[in-house]
């Protein structure tokens, strides 16, 4: 089975993000989860990418607090983003933002990360990424709390 970046860090969300870890202990918690996921079989070109995707995830939460992003502007996706996301993933992030689960600045954060990505997602993928998003953005509980009885509740749908 190949895993992916995406694989990893649906692994390590599911089993280690949101751990309260002191400081101190931080770069242990790391050494221990990169080698619970080479026990795993993950390889390591992906176990560091998703690592620095998850950096590069904080460092971007500290830089969008200070982009205003005016809600009546109309988002058209790069023919990139449109390589990357599949008609319905596409769809997904606008219903998304039209029923107030993403906001503009969250819709840009989740498009920067599938793009750092650099491959396809499909919409479990995708789901994933927004989750991840979300829980890393402060402020953001409700529509977190909205999209992880999505991922884990395979019951639910939406309407597009």
């Amino acid at each position: 089975m190949k895993q992916n970046v995406v694989d990893v860090l649906m692994f390590l969300f599911e089993h280690y993000i949101g751990d309260d870890i002191e400081e101190e202990t931080h770069e242990s918690a790391r050494d221990l989860a990169e080698i619970r996921l080479e026990e795993l079989g993950f390889p390591q070109m992906a176990i560091n990418k998703a690592f620095d995707w998850l950096e590069d995830l904080a460092e971007l939460q500290d830089i969008a607090e200070l982009t205003p992003i005016t809600s009546t502007a109309m988002r058209v996706l790069s023919q990139e983003e449109l390589t990357l996301l599949d008609q319905e993933g596409s769809g997904f992030l606008l219903h998304l933002e039209q029923t107030g689960i993403l906001t503009p600045l969250t819709r840009e954060l989740v498009l920067d990360r599938v793009l750092a990505l650099d491959t396809q997602v499909d919409m479990e993928q995708l789901k994933w990424i927004v989750m991840i998003v979300l829980f890393n953005h402060p402020g953001e509980e409700n529509a977190y709390a909205w999209m992880e009885s999505l991922v884990f509740d395979e019951g639910l749908d939406y309407i597009h």
